[in-house]
Order: structure tokens, then C-alpha cells, then sequence
């Protein structure tokens, strides 16, 4: 897969959960196993702005050629997905959160999308050099 290709699914991908979330949060709360309350539809909204911005990031550059700039925002998508792979399974192995069922595709999600963004970074560092 080119990193174009790469950068256009997962910016897809992002604004599609985003949106989801920004205009949905007990829907998405639901999907969780998490009984939906005011306090958490806000933050599940909040963070449907962060991600859907974050999609829009990513299909802005998902054109442009190499750079220092391009490489640090792969590597810092990297940290994202990296870093948010362990919350909900330590959500659910403290039983935080009801299932490992709802989390599974999330999961499955951030290794895949950490593991693309890392490959590319790390190849545009090498072109870089």
C-alpha cells in the first residue's frame, strides 16, 4: 500500500469515528458497555472534535513528499495510536469496561494504524537522509 493510500484510510477512517462520535456519543458510550451520562457524552464529543481533526490533518498531507515536518507528524501518530492502544484494555482487565467484545476492534485498529504510520515514518526518515 502506498502511503498515500495508507494516510486516505486512516484520515477516512478517523473523520467516519469523529463524526460518530461527535454527533452520537451515547451510541458509541452503548458500544462500550458504558451507560451513557452527561459527563461522558461531553468528553466522547470532545474527543469526536480531536479525531475528527485529526483525520482532517491527515488527508491534508497525505499528498505532500517527504519532509522533517511530514516524518514528525507520522511519528507523532504513531505515539497517538501507540499510547492509546493499552487505556481501554486496561479499562477492561479491571473491569472498567464490561467485554472485551466492544474493545476488539479498537484494539485490532491502533496496532494496525501505529504499525503503518511507524513503517512510513521510519521510511521517510531513510529518504531523508
Amino acid at each position: 500500500m502506498t502511503r498515500k493510500a495508507f494516510l486516505t484510510s486512516v484520515g477516512t477512517i478517523a473523520l467516519a469515528i469523529g463524526v460518530f462520535a461527535l454527533t452520537c456519543p451515547a451510541a458509541l458510550l452503548a458500544s462500550k458497555g458504558v451507560a451513557p451520562n452527561p459527563v461522558a457524552r461531553i468528553w466522547v464529543r470532545e474527543v469526536g472534535v480531536l479525531i475528527l481533526a485529526s483525520g482532517v490533518l491527515t488527508l491534508l498531507v497525505r499528498k505532500h513528499p517527504d519532509s522533517p515536518t511530514l516524518r514528525a507528524f507520522l511519528f507523532s501518530s504513531t505515539l497517538v495510536h501507540a499510547g492509546l492502544l493499552p487505556i481501554e484494555i486496561a479499562a477492561w482487565t479491571t473491569g472498567v469496561l464490561p467485554g472485551l467484545g466492544p474493545i476488539l476492534p479498537n484494539s485490532v485498529l491502533h496496532v494496525v494504524v501505529a504499525t503503518g504510520f511507524l513503517y512510513y515514518a521510519l521510511r521517510a526518515r531513510r529518504e531523508l537522509s
